[in-house]
């Protein structure tokens, strides 16, 4: 059932994630996105496109999404995160990156890798079904 792409961003890879919806935005626009609060109000402004969003990453919004994972309502998550100078308030990768692993979900967290998962959905948004994992 995974149906949603996920985005979220600290703060100062925010524009690399805006550049990246606005590269594959004819792709993005045929998926459900959710993101958290600020990132996703960011793409939406920015890029047109329409996005779910939770609470901020210092609210939970992180959770929230780990939850969409362990519903099996996420099918990829791009976290572009600032491994060097990433703040307190942030979002935090670990919970995101260990319910991925434990559900089998693509995660990318950096543009090279966000690049290769969205290229691949972008791909098989002419398959039907999609194997299962």
């Amino acid at each position: 059932m995974r149906t949603r792409v996920a985005l979220i961003a600290h703060d100062r890879k925010k524009p690399e994630i805006i550049a990246l919806c606005r590269d594959f935005k004819e792709m993005l626009a045929q998926e459900e996105l959710v993101a958290t609060k600020s990132t996703g109000g960011l793409i939406e402004e920015l890029t047109g496109l329409h996005v779910i969003r939770v609470n901020s990453g210092e609210k939970g919004g992180d959770l929230q999404i780990g939850s969409m994972i362990a519903s099996d309502e996420i099918k990829a998550v791009v976290f572009l995160r600032d491994p060097l100078t990433a703040h307190p308030h942030e979002p935090d990768i670990n919970a995101v990156l260990k319910i991925c692993d434990v559900n089998n979900v693509p995660l990318a967290t950096n543009i090279a890798t966000a690049r290769l998962v969205l290229g691949h959905l972008k791909e098989l948004q002419g398959v039907k079904e999609l194997p299962e994992t």
